[in-house]
C-alpha cells in the first residue's frame, strides 16, 4: 500500500532482494526519511547564530513584576518578555548576594570554585572574593564563535586588571565597576568614581538607570550596522538600595497608589522606572529589526531585600539568606521562532546553567570543567530530562555587621539542607510538600540530615581549593 511522508509518495515493497529490501520497496521510504532528517539537520545547522542580550537586575524579588500577579506595581516590559518567552519558574540564583551569582553567570561554575564565595568590595579588608584568572568567561567564549561582545552597567567582579570587563573578554564596557552606588545620580562609592568607558574614568550626569539604558541602546544601534552577531550584557544596579527613583516616577506612584507605605512606594517606583528602560531596549530591537534574530535572557542576581520592601512571593526570607526567598529569582528566555511563547518550564535551573545554554545556542564550545548544564533543549522542546544532581550554595561574609561567617545550603532532589547561620542549627526541609520552608524536619530525619551534611561538606572542601583573595604579599595579622 502506498504511504505518504509529508508530500513524498512512496510505494510499498514489491519484491524482496538479498537483504529483504527491494529496490522499489522499503529502501526508497528509508531513503526519503533519511533525506528529510538530513534536511532538518542542515536547516538547523544553517540557522545563523542569534544575537544575545542578557539583562540582569540587582536584588529584584521573585514576585516584583506584575506578570507574577503582584498587584501594586506595573512592569509592562517584563510582562512582554514573559508573554513572548519561556518562564523558568524553578530558577534559582547561585547565591543570595551579588558577586557570586555574577561570577556563576560569567563562568558557568559554582562561585566558590572560581574564587568568588562572597561579595567583592572596594575595601580590601571587607572583600570576600577574587575572580580566578583561569576560567574563560562567557564573552571570550562567544568571541571565539565570531561574536562582538559588549557590557553595560554593573560589573562587580573586580576593580582593576586582570579582572576588568575588557581584560576578561568584553570588546566594549560602559558602566560601573563597583559593588553599589552611594547615590544613583552621583554614581560614587565611598567618594570614589568607578564609572568607566572601557578603562577610562568618566563622569556622566543623570540617573544610573537612564544612563545604562541609553548606553545599551547606543550599543544596539552601533551593532545593527554589522552582520556580525553580538552579545550584550546589560546589568542594571536597580533596584538595589539606596532606593532612589527619579522624583517624577515616585510622584506618579504616590498619586496612583496612595495606599503604599513610603518604603514600598519608593521600591515600586524604582522598579517601574527600570522596567521602562528595559522596554526601551526591547523597542529598539524591534525598530532595528533585530527581535527575531535575538535571544533575550532576563533574570536577577538574588532575591529581593526585605528591608527595602521587596516582594519574594510566598517563599521564605530574602536577600542574604539561604532560604528560597533569597535564592529564587525571576527568569525568562525569549527567542522568537525557537522558543514557544508563553510556555512555563519547571526545570530546576540555576544561574550557572546560562553559560552553557547560550554557548550552545551560539554554536560556541563552552569548554571543559563547567558545572552548569545547557537547558537549550528544555527551552526549545520541553523534552530535556532533569539530571540527578545536587545543587549547593555558599556565601562568605565579614564586616562589622556579620563578624565573619559562612552560610550554606544543599538541595538533593526534594530535600534541602539549610545552614543559614554559623551559630544556628542545621535545618532540613522537604520542598515537595513544604516549598515555603515552614517545617524543619531535622529532628525527624536524622539520617537524611547527616547524608546531606556530608555531601555539602565535600562540596565546600572542593570549592575551598580555589584561592579567593588577590595574589599579594600577605600582611602580618596583628
Amino acid at each position: 500500500m502506498p504511504i505518504t511522508i509529508n508530500r513524498f509518495r512512496v510505494e510499498g515493497p514489491r519484491c524482496r532482494g538479498r537483504f529483504g529490501i527491494g529496490r522499489t520497496g522499503a529502501f526508497p521510504a528509508m531513503a526519503v526519511l533519511a533525506a528529510l532528517a538530513t534536511a532538518d539537520t542542515a536547516r538547523s545547522q544553517s540557522v545563523d547564530p542569534p544575537n544575545i542580550v542578557v539583562i540582569l537586575t540587582d536584588d529584584q524579588g521573585r514576585g516584583d513584576y506584575s506578570a507574577f500577579g503582584t498587584p501594586d506595581l506595573q512592569t509592562p516590559a517584563l510582562d512582554r518578555l514573559y508573554r513572548e518567552g519561556a518562564e523558568l519558574s524553578e530558577f534559582r540564583a547561585n547565591c543570595p548576594v551579588c558577586s557570586p551569582t555574577r561570577a556563576s553567570l560569567m563562568t558557568g561554575c559554582y562561585p566558590d570554585r572560581v574564587g568568588v564565595p562572597g561579595v567583592i568590595r572596594t575595601a580590601p579588608e571587607n572583600s570576600w572574593g577574587f575572580l580566578s584568572p583561569g576560567p574563560e568567561l562567557l564573552p571570550r567564549l562567544l568571541k571565539r564563535a565570531g561574536y562582538h561582545t559588549g557590557m553595560v552597567g554593573k560589573w562587580h567582579l573586580g576593580l582593576e586588571r586582570p579582572n576588568t570587563p575588557n581584560a576578561r573578554g568584553f570588546d566594549v564596557f560602559h558602566g560601573f565597576l563597583g559593588d553599589m552606588m552611594d547615590d544613583y545620580n552621583t554614581h560614587l562609592r565611598h567618594g570614589k568614581n568607578y564609572m568607566r568607558r572601557n578603562e577610562r574614568e568618566i563622569a556622566p550626569t543623570g540617573h544610573a538607570t537612564d544612563l545604562f539604558t541609553d548606553w545599551a541602546i547606543d550599543y544596539l544601534k552601533d551593532r545593527s550596522r554589522s552582520a556580525r552577531p553580538f552579545f550584550l550584557y546589560l546589568a542594571y544596579n536597580a533596584p538595589h538600595d539606596p532606593i532612589q527613583p527619579p522624583p517624577d516616577w515616585l510622584a506618579r506612584v504616590r498619586r496612583s497608589r496612595p495606599q503604599l507605605d513610603g518604603r514600598r512606594a519608593g521600591l515600586v517606583a524604582l522598579i517601574e522606572h527600570m522596567d521602562s528602560g528595559i522596554g526601551r531596549v526591547l523597542d529598539m530591537l524591534d525598530r532595528l529589526d533585530l527581535t527575531r534574530r535575538t535571544l533575550v535572557v532576563f533574570t536577577s542576581d538574588n532575591g529581593g531585600r526585605l528591608q527595602t520592601g521587596a516582594v519574594n512571593g510566598p517563599w521564605r526570607s530574602g536577600k542574604e539568606h539561604m532560604y528560597e526567598g533569597g535564592l529564587r529569582v525571576p527568569a525568562v528566555v525569549r527567542w522568537p521562532g525557537r522558543i514557544a511563547a508563553g510556555r512555563k518550564s519547571r526545570w530546576p535551573a540555576v544561574t550557572m546553567d546560562l553559560l552553557p545554554t547560550l554557548c550552545e545556542a551560539a554554536g560556541a564550545p563552552a569548554g571543559a570543567d563547567r558545572d552548569g548544564i545547557s537547558i537549550l533543549k528544555e527551552l526549545t522542546t520541553g523534552l530535556q530530562a532533569v539530571p540527578e544532581r545536587d545543587l549547593y550554595f555558599v556565601r562568605r561574609e565579614g564586616g562589622p555587621a556579620y563578624g565573619g561567617k559562612t552560610i550554606e545550603a544543599l538541595i538533593r532532589k526534594n530535600w534541602k539542607l539549610v545552614l543559614d547561620s554559623p551559630f544556628g542549627r542545621a535545618e532540613l526541609y522537604d520542598l515537595a510538600t513544604d516549598p515555603y520552608e515552614t517545617t524543619d524536619l531535622s529532628n525527624r530525619q536524622p539520617a537524611r540530615l547527616a547524608e546531606l551534611r556530608s555531601a555539602l561538606q565535600l562540596r565546600i572542601q572542593d570549592g575551598g581549593r580555589t584561592p579567593w583573595q588577590p595574589p599579594v604579599t600577605r600582611k602580618s595579622v596583628p
